[in-house]
């Protein structure tokens, strides 16, 4: 039995994947910083282990790791699902919107491959799937703080790649395009037709699509892939 930790697994996609590692026979643990009821119910539907951490914050991701490493031992897949995205003009993003949005998208998924990566070079084995976007790829009008971050995701994703195979780990990048979640229920009927008639493949993506994109990441048919970023947007990015 493998230990997967998703971060940010309460909600949306993240919590699409926990159901899908789930029933592969995996031991999941769900992070979560604020949704403590629906982490607690997907917990119990799943047998997942529910556990509360700000990502972004050292401290917390230390516990966390503390806790894990003390009761279950290490971590074998890391999934950096856990990210806010905010619609602004760039005259309108301050310095905190920027440091927010670095803070959790970034900063949290440096935190917490730091905390575990331990783990894999010591059996020089592992999987660490980072989420990014399509915006990390081509950049989004009203969300360039959101577009920098996500792009930040992919060179990570590539550098760390690198530096980690000789250690047979495999590093890999998921760019979402637009899926039917919460973090998109602000857009009208309207603009969601637009969105599937700008997709090749004429509709919007479910969260179903991206948790079994990362489950194949995360398996043995994805053993000489590594450094790669696969969009799973429909054809939108070409």
């Amino acid at each position: 039995m493998r230990n997967v930790l998703i971060t940010g697994a309460s909600r949306g996609i993240g919590k699409e994947m926990v159901y899908e590692f789930s029933k592969n026979g995996d031991r999941v643990f769900l992070n979560y910083n604020k949704s403590g009821d629906e982490a607690d119910k997907i917990a119990e539907e799943t047998g997942a282990v529910s556990i509360k951490a700000d990502i972004s914050k050292s401290d917390e991701v230390k516990k966390m790791a503390e806790f894990i490493h003390n009761n279950y031992g290490g971590i074998d897949v890391i999934v950096n699902n856990a990210g806010i995205s905010q619609i602004k003009l760039f005259t309108d993003i301050n310095e905190n919107d920027w440091d927010m949005m670095f803070d959790i998208n970034m900063k949290g998924m440096f935190l917490v491959t730091k905390a575990f990566i331990g783990d894999m070079i010591n059996k020089k084995k592992g999987r660490i799937i980072n989420i990014s976007s399509m915006w990390g790829i081509t950049g989004g009008s009203c969300e360039v703080h959101y577009s920098a971050s996500k792009a930040a995701v992919i060179g990570f994703t590539k550098a760390l790649a690198k530096e980690l195979g000789p250690s047979n780990i495999n590093v890999n990048c998921v760019a979402p395009g637009v899926i039917d979640t919460e973090m998109n229920s602000h857009l009208s009927e309207e603009d969601l037709e637009q969105l599937k008639d700008e997709t090749p493949l004429c509709r919007i993506g479910s969260v179903s699509d991206v948790a079994k994109t990362v489950l194949f990441l995360a398996s043995d048919n994805a053993d000489f892939i590594t450094g790669q970023v696969l969009s799973v947007d429909g054809g939108m990015v070409i």
